[in-house]
């Protein structure tokens, strides 16, 4: 797959197909938000909308050969500039002033565009956006600014009332599956259980299937959810410890228990093994569907709900995991 310019984005085809309308019929925006969670492939959107933009060939795709693409791909395009900030949690006023609005009004060093990147731009404080609203107000000719963000809620109203905004949806499991098949070179199964976790997510997909802290953590939460109804309080005391060593993972954590308990739950009422995930585990499933009640597995399923909401809202970590545990031993059967 090519990775240069929109041909190597999976998805998308909507916003694909309005950003290259806009580039061949000269109707380029002076300002885009592209709205959307981590890993939605903003960036990668943003980085073939820049790469064609500047190219000298003035395409809706960038050709990957002239100096221009050359100099984008090595990084060090004069055209090209992307925002950067020191702190991680904020993108102060200074840092917009000296890279943006000290430079965005003047013309581009080639013939095209001058394109401006702000990655994670709800992290701009209200004095940066209104630094940047200036640019956005009055914008130079041929100066595109692009604004990443997956909390567009976060920008000021006028901001978002001057820019175009882009939002990128969930994929498709099929597309993501075949992307992981294709590109990754791994197998069918282990791309559907990937797809079916990064729910709709392509970065989240990646993350899961290029490594074996996934796998590792996966089988540790099936395992928890089926060996539940077994445990000792001192065992559940243990398990719980443990899950704290690693709270930042507790989303993911939580994610694949559900998706163990919906395909019990989907079996339960199907006995259909082709809507199921974790196929290879389809003995267990089938047992635990035959042991468990809908009134249980639909509870257990709003137990797993309940723990996410409660560690959010800062209740203890080890209390919202062990009234989860409880649930499932008590109620799952």
């Amino acid at each position: 797959m090519n990775e240069f310019g929109f041909k190597g984005i999976v998805g998308h085809k909507e916003i694909i197909a309005h950003l290259q309308h806009a580039i061949t019929g000269g109707k380029v925006s002076h300002a885009y938000i592209f709205a959307g969670e981590t890993g939605s492939g903003k960036m990668r959107m943003a980085n073939a909308f820049a790469s064609a933009l500047v190219c000298e060939k003035g395409g809706s795709e960038p050709c990957g050969r002239c100096e221009a693409c050359t100099k984008f791909l090595r990084g060090n395009h004069p055209d090209v500039v992307r925002v950067t900030h020191e702190k991680s949690n904020v993108i102060r006023v200074d840092e917009i002033r000296e890279q943006l609005v000290a430079t965005a009004d003047r013309p581009p060093v080639g013939d095209r565009y001058k394109v401006y990147i702000i990655d994670e731009a709800d992290k701009m404080n209200p004095q940066a956006q209104n630094a940047a609203l200036k640019s956005i107000e009055e914008p130079a000719d041929r100066t595109v600014i692009l604004l990443l963000t997956s909390r567009p809620e976060s920008l000021l109203p006028t901001i978002r009332s001057r820019c175009i905004r882009l939002d990128f949806g969930a994929l498709t499991r099929d597309e993501i599956t075949d992307y992981l098949v294709k590109e990754l070179r791994i197998s069918l199964y282990d791309a559907e259980v990937a797809a079916a976790f990064a729910q709709g997510n392509l970065g989240r997909a990646k993350q899961a299937a290029e490594g074996d802290l996934f796998s590792t953590m996966a089988e540790r939460a099936v395992r928890a959810v089926r060996e539940a109804r077994y445990m000792a309080v001192y065992e559940m005391g243990n398990f719980i410890r443990e899950l704290e060593e690693d709270k930042e993972g507790i989303d993911d954590f939580l994610d694949v228990m559900l998706l163990w308990l919906k395909d019990v739950l989907l079996y339960k009422a199907t006995f259909d093994p082709d809507g199921i995930v974790f196929r290879r585990d389809l003995i267990e499933i089938r047992r635990e569907a035959e042991e468990s009640s809908y009134e249980g597995l639909k509870e257990a399923i709003d137990a797993v709900n309940r723990c996410r909401e409660r560690i959010r809202a800062n209740v203890s970590f080890s209390l919202a995991l062990e009234l989860l545990m409880m649930t499932l031993r008590d109620d799952i059967g």
